[in-house]
């Protein structure tokens, strides 16, 4: 049996995308990527959720109630950037998690994971934005080098 592909649509049309389940092959191949826009994790009713459904990011049902990700708002002092990590993970990226939240723990950068079906996302503060990129940068170029 070949390799697992997963269909993805991007402009109506259908392509394929490999799907990288080896924890050191996804580090490699990630390429991050800072996604415009800043953006804040919120509790929202299940009206409010209706409502603003086409900003919602991501959405958690937790015992408390919905949780989102929306767009940040001027003067929201948690504004987070997100970076995608463009390698398909197929949700085994267990492996990738574990190194990108190490290396950027290991620089004191705070950071929320969040696995999509396609692809996993991090959640940074926007002040250390573009230094978390530059780590997860390299930290993709250095995957399974023995140094």
């Amino acid at each position: 049996m070949g390799p697992v592909k997963a269909q993805k649509f991007r402009g109506g049309l259908v392509t394929q995308t490999q799907i990288i389940r080896d924890g050191t092959d996804m580090v490699r191949q990630m390429r991050p990527v800072r996604v415009q826009g800043e953006f804040v994790f919120r509790a929202l009713s299940a009206h409010d959720v209706v409502a603003r459904l086409a900003d919602i990011r991501a959405l958690m049902i937790e015992s408390e109630g919905p949780s989102v990700i929306v767009p940040a708002q001027a003067g929201d002092a948690d504004a987070m950037a997100q970076i995608t990590l463009q390698v398909h993970s197929a949700l085994d990226g267990v492996g990738l998690t574990a190194a990108v939240s190490t290396a950027l723990a290991g620089a004191d950068i705070p950071c929320n994971m969040v696995a999509g079906l396609h692809h996993d996302h991090v959640f940074v503060p926007v002040a250390l934005a573009d230094r978390a990129l530059r780590i997860l940068q390299d930290l993709s170029k250095t995957a399974g080098t023995k140094g």
